[in-house]
């Protein structure tokens, strides 16, 4: 029986590591948290056959002479785009889609019901001691029954998205690069998402992104980002929006036009935007967005849960599974759409 290595560059739990040798004992299953490639011994370094992490510990993957899968740690592959491996075919890389779904969606969620409500004004009157005279006048907004959401990338984050909004009577509005409502075909958890993309009442395409964006109270950012998302949400999307509207951004940084960004917040051409991520990160201090009233940030953060790892190795297992039986893996990257 060939032995195959499976080296994992994450910190698993003894428990998840039992997780995955319990696939097979064909996986030798070996472990160095953080380790790059000039860290790990040359007789492991040769042997290594499935690699498991994330950030520059799988950028430098070509390191592995005899490598042959690529398991990242994250749901983005963004960063390995311009490295070797990418130009290796015969590597296969799989990504985390769909691990970040529920907390992620439920960032978003939190982000329409914070503008809803002014949570800002009202912590800003708590901090000053102060009971709200005019309080109809302040809080009173539109509910999110009713609302209209738009969702730029329908993968899991924007199917899980779209499932709870449903459950809050919003009608929704999705974009994807085909404008097509395809079966969901990364990992999701077992009931949650929206398996069939039967919840939209709307379907665009990512080139009718100016038709799709005028009919949104809430646009939530969640497409992957490629050299054809960067910027997708430009002066002419900012401008397209509804004056009431507010965005929030829980994909990458560089899908919006921070300046342009910046400029529709200060002329109040949108109602405000909540941002986990940015094209700087970490947010620098002299960043305009820090000082704007109608905007709240946050640390990258969204995609933060105590359950991160323990979904992340029963898709690992899942993955090893096929790859014994040479069957597909889930969320295998396409390397020429980039996700």
């Amino acid at each position: 029986m060939k032995t195959i290595t499976l080296l994992s560059t994450v910190n698993f739990s003894p428990a998840q590591l039992d997780k995955l040798r319990a696939v097979s004992p064909q996986f030798d299953v070996q472990q160095m948290p953080n380790a790059l490639p000039a860290d790990v011994p040359a007789g492991l370094r040769e042997q290594v056959e499935i690699l498991y992490g994330w950030s520059k510990w799988v950028t430098e993957a070509h390191q592995y002479p005899r490598l042959k899968w690529i398991q990242t740690h994250t749901a983005g592959v963004d960063k390995l785009a311009d490295t070797p491996i990418w130009r290796q075919a015969d590597v296969l890389i799989s990504s985390l889609n769909g691990v970040h779904a529920i907390p992620i969606a439920e960032y978003a969620l939190a982000a329409m019901l914070a503008f809803r409500w002014k949570i800002r004004k009202m912590l800003a009157y708590q901090q000053r001691t102060e009971w709200a005279k005019d309080r109809w006048e302040e809080f009173t907004g539109p509910e999110l029954n009713g609302s209209t959401l738009g969702i730029i990338g329908y993968g899991a984050i924007g199917r899980e998205l779209a499932r709870l909004a449903r459950a809050l009577h919003m009608r929704i509005v999705a974009v994807n690069r085909t404008g097509e409502r395809t079966p969901q075909r990364t990992y999701a958890e077992p009931g949650i998402g929206d398996p069939t993309a039967a919840y939209p009442d709307a379907m665009y395409r990512t080139d009718q992104l100016l038709a799709a964006l005028p009919q949104c109270d809430f646009v939530a950012v969640a497409a992957p980002f490629t050299p054809d998302t960067r910027h997708l949400i430009n002066a002419a999307a900012l401008a397209a929006m509804k004056p009431t509207a507010v965005l929030v951004n829980i994909a990458r940084g560089p899908l919006v036009d921070t300046a342009a960004l910046v400029a529709a917040l200060r002329q109040q051409q949108i109602a405000g935007a909540m941002l986990d991520v940015f094209e700087q990160e970490p947010l620098p201090a002299d960043s305009p967005l820090w000082q704007l009233d109608n905007v709240i940030l946050s640390p990258h953060i969204s995609g933060f849960t105590h359950k991160y790892d323990d979904r992340a190795s029963d898709l690992f297992a899942e993955n090893l599974r096929r790859y014994l039986a040479g069957a597909p893996l889930l969320n295998s990257v396409n390397r020429e759409t980039g996700y």
